[in-house]
């Protein structure tokens, strides 16, 4: 399927990737499949979402970017762009699920704009300086040209993959009020 905003190019696809690849990217999977997905932290986690054309439920594990622990919002980012399933099922309103580990929440999300989407993607490359060589070069795979970190690449490269901010529905900003024994009857 060519890519809308690239006629010249095909749009970047997992069927395109080494097969090795493609098995580390699902590897994380396993995890949360055999209730491991705790031990991932808040550095990836399950997106539940809901198939446009089928009705059923798929998962996918993707790498958080940013947390923000007021809030609970967590945001990732849509390695195969526009045309990622998961992303295109978010956008056709399909039912949003998010698992840390600990079990599925009811989920919102919103795609960042492309400002603040590079100011994260920035704020992610500073944070996490010693991986910086695999990421860079997991994205040169994923975009099919090569991405050097610099803020021309880093503009280019939040326009053809989208950042997704996931916002549990029932994130409490403050600890519940501690109970002094049981209920009054």
């Amino acid at each position: 399927m060519p890519d809308a905003r690239r006629p010249d190019r095909a749009a970047p696809r997992s069927q395109s990737l080494a097969p090795w690849l493609r098995a580390s990217f699902g590897a994380p999977n396993a995890l949360y499949a055999n209730g491991f997905g705790w031990l991932l932290g808040r550095r990836f986690l399950r997106l539940s979402h809901t198939g446009r054309r089928s009705g059923r439920t798929f998962h996918v594990v993707l790498e958080v970017v940013r947390y923000d622990r007021t809030t609970g919002e967590a945001t990732v980012i849509s390695g195969f762009g526009e045309t990622a399933d998961w992303l295109r099922n978010l956008r056709a309103g399909g039912r949003v699920e998010v698992d840390f580990g600990r079990g599925p929440s009811p989920a919102a999300y919103r795609v960042l704009g492309l400002d603040e989407a590079e100011a994260t993607y920035a704020a992610y490359e500073r944070r996490n300086l010693l991986i910086a060589p695999l990421v860079r070069w997991t994205l040169t795979a994923l975009l099919g040209w090569t991405y050097d970190g610099s803020r021309a690449a880093r503009r280019r490269m939040v326009a053809e993959l989208p950042l997704v901010a996931l916002r549990l529905a029932a994130h409490r900003t403050a600890r519940p009020p501690q109970s002094s024994g049981p209920p009054a009857t």
